[in-house]
């Protein structure tokens, strides 16, 4: 994350199939804060139930 001249820039990952090694993660944003707090959730937990 970074902010520049104002502008907040956020890689949120991607929430898709594992692609290589990277995580598989998304970011929300609350819009009504101030000031702006993405968090990035990390959804890599243990696989408890597999639907095909």
């Amino acid at each position: 994350m970074r902010v520049i001249d104002g502008v907040l820039y956020l890689n949120p990952g991607s929430a898709g199939p594992r692609r290589f090694r990277a995580s598989v993660t998304l970011a929300t944003l609350d819009l009504d804060g101030a000031p702006l707090q993405p968090v990035v959730h990390d959804l890599n937990g243990p696989v408890t139930r597999r639907i095909s």
